[in-house]
């Protein structure tokens, strides 16, 4: 079976208070920094990783190349893990959005599954492109551990389908940055931790 770790990059501007950040391209904070330098001492004291991926946006880049150093690795960008596509919204204020389209920004929150972001891309588009970049990523580990770096967007839809959940469950998963999910992939999924930040404990 193969281990995969789900890690969400480190702390961006425009997380608190939060802008919808998509496609822009964020230098991680010196929290994020901080963030990921944590996440890189957990994952040495409980894994030897064979390969790290990530998206090809800074954030997830600089994360991965923390981790990653650790065992002499270098993240592979994929396309496919990139953030969704937030078209019109990207880079707003999620309050000023909220203010100015409610009624689209409400079916955002309540039935992500039924909308398309004006511009942008629907979390069916996203699913489709992270779960083959997944699978194409497992089909090259079969037996080892491996850390996939990349966005809560990605996270979530990456976690509905391997819990088997419908994408209305979208918001159900929260992954906080630099959080840790553990997955074993063989011929099915098992889930062993979602947004570990035990880790992040004063970071």
């Amino acid at each position: 079976m193969t281990t995969l770790l789900l890690i969400r990059h480190g702390e961006v501007e425009g997380i608190t208070p939060p802008i919808f950040r998509g496609r822009m391209d964020l230098a991680l904070t010196d929290r994020g920094r901080h963030q990921a330098e944590r996440t890189r001492d957990f994952v040495r004291a409980n894994w030897v990783l064979d390969g790290i991926y990530c998206s090809p946006l800074s954030r997830c880049v600089r994360t991965a190349a923390t981790i990653g150093g650790a065992f002499h690795l270098e993240g592979t960008p994929l396309p496919g893990l990139t953030d969704i596509d937030y078209g019109n919204w990207n880079s707003r204020p999620v309050a000023e959005v909220e203010q100015r389209w409610p009624r689209e920004a409400g079916l955002w929150k309540t039935a992500p599954h039924r909308f398309r972001i004006p511009g942008g891309e629907t979390i069916q588009e996203v699913a489709a492109r992270a779960t083959d970049a997944l699978a194409g990523v497992l089909a090259l580990h079969g037996e080892d551990t491996v850390a996939v770096v990349t966005h809560d967007s990605v996270i979530r839809v990456l976690l509905c389908h391997i819990a088997g959940l419908p994408l209305s469950s979208y918001w159900l998963f929260q992954p906080s940055p630099c959080g840790v999910s553990i997955v074993k992939a063989g011929e099915a999924f098992a889930v062993q931790a979602v947004n570990s930040t035990q880790h992040l404990a004063g970071a």
